[in-house]
């Protein structure tokens, strides 16, 4: 069994359109989204009649959470909430629905799978949790992983030497100790924020314990052109290369 997993697409067809190809190339049994398929990008209803069309397991992020309960928006920066408004506009009566229906957390072949912080925060971000709560979390989760999405940034979290330790991921194969609990944040496809403009999703294989990081290209100019021309703020743009 080998499982594509990705998140934070945002809107971004272009970055979602090469990863799919890519995902293609990989012979993997089932895919899962972890949310964040809208804001900032500017083929919301796109993305969503992608995943719709092809099936693909996917759990609510914040800012479909948003897009739903307009009450939310001030949770986010104004800038972020201004795009979100018109995204809502963007998104058909069916993707609604669509939304509507995402749980908030999923359980796959043994592994927990949610947008934030596990059990099942669409908000919470992972940077912001201390040690402690981190090594709590990680001692109480009834799953030996964890999958996350919501900062854009690749990271793996477990224990070394009882200590909890907090690594970046680079692009390739890692080994996952079996024996030992982790939360993996896979970054984002459609607006990375690690330092590499390139898309990023990993291939997990449960039966080996291994993750496989990897980075797609895609044609960022395109997105930032097409950013402008639907008249979302230029920085969602900016921020892609």
């Amino acid at each position: 069994m080998k499982l594509a997993v990705f998140s934070d697409i945002h809107g971004n067809f272009d970055a979602f359109e090469r990863v799919l190809a890519d995902i293609e190339t990989q012979q993997v049994d089932r895919l899962v989204c972890l949310g964040d398929c809208v804001g900032y990008g500017p083929e919301p209803e796109r993305v969503l009649a992608e995943i719709r069309h092809r099936g693909i397991e996917t759990i609510l992020g914040n800012h479909e959470a948003a897009v739903l309960d307009t009450g939310q928006l001030s949770w986010f920066n104004p800038i972020a909430a201004k795009s979100l408004r018109k995204t809502r506009k963007m998104i058909s009566t069916v993707s609604l629905d669509q939304i509507r229906d995402l749980p908030r957390a999923l359980i796959i072949e043994g592994a927990r799978f949610t947008h934030g912080f596990p059990p099942d925060s669409e908000r919470i971000y992972l940077f912001r949790k201390s040690d402690r709560e981190i090594r709590e979390t990680l001692n109480a989760m009834q799953e030996p992983i964890c999958f996350v999405g919501h900062t854009h940034d690749l990271k793996i979290i477990g224990f070394e030497d009882r200590k909890v330790v907090r690594h970046g991921l680079e692009q390739g194969i890692r080994k996952l100790a079996p024996d030992q609990p982790f939360i993996v944040n896979i970054g984002s496809v459609g607006q990375p924020r690690d330092g590499n403009n390139n898309a990023k999703y990993i291939v997990w294989e449960p039966a080996a314990h291994t993750i496989d990081v990897r980075f797609v290209p895609y044609d960022i100019a395109k997105v930032v052109e097409k950013i402008n021309l639907a008249g979302l703020p230029e920085v969602h743009g900016r921020r892609l290369w």
